[in-house]
């Protein structure tokens, strides 16, 4: 699997930092899911988009109460089988749904720091496989390292890590400013674009 200094990184961070590092990886792939959902009509969309923003919500609302045991059983019926369906989209979607399974699941634990690197692989996962899917071959990790895709979705996670890696404390204003520019763009860790 791909590896980036970046997973060493995040041992410095807090826990509150590895979340909000989670919820943004995780905002970047929702479009993956949208878009399978709007294609198959399968899942529902708006059940993802209904638990990240609860994740935000308890990043920024003192005192919010989330069941994360429910969202993680709701969550769990909106997954796709890869069986089920013969097109490349329902790979991106199920990577969605495991992000975000990662992140409910490190509210359940408390453990963060694990969580948080298992979202980042995945979501690089993510952006090898397309590569691949178009190159039509398996890469060795040396050549995946090289490719403008891969660099530019390890250059994102640079970026939000550094955002966060420079609050002292939780800074309410960077969390709804980084929530607001990754809604906004709307374009998912392979290219989909919400607004298109």
């Amino acid at each position: 699997m791909l590896r980036n200094p970046i997973h060493l990184r995040l041992e410095k961070l807090d826990s509150w930092q590895h979340v909000i590092f989670m919820a943004s990886l995780c905002e970047r792939m929702y479009p993956n899911y949208h878009l399978f959902c709007t294609q198959t009509g399968f899942g529902e969309a708006a059940i993802y988009r209904r638990i990240l923003d609860l994740v935000w919500e308890t990043q920024v609302v003192k005192d919010a109460k989330v069941n994360f045991d429910l969202q993680l059983e709701k969550l769990e019926d909106c997954i796709p089988a890869a069986d089920d369906f013969d097109f490349y989209g329902v790979y991106p979607a199920i990577d969605a749904c495991v992000a975000l399974s990662e992140l409910l699941h490190s509210y359940l634990s408390g453990e963060t720091l694990a969580h948080a690197v298992s979202v980042s692989e995945t979501s690089i996962h993510t952006v090898a496989m397309l590569e691949m899917t178009e190159a039509e071959r398996e890469m060795p990790d040396e050549e995946l390292s090289a490719l403008p895709a891969i660099e530019q979705e390890w250059d994102i996670q640079w970026e939000i890590f550094r955002l966060l890696a420079a609050c002292e404390n939780r800074d309410l204003d960077l969390i709804k400013g980084l929530r607001a520019d990754l809604r906004e763009a709307g374009i998912s860790n392979i290219g989909i674009n919400l607004q298109q």
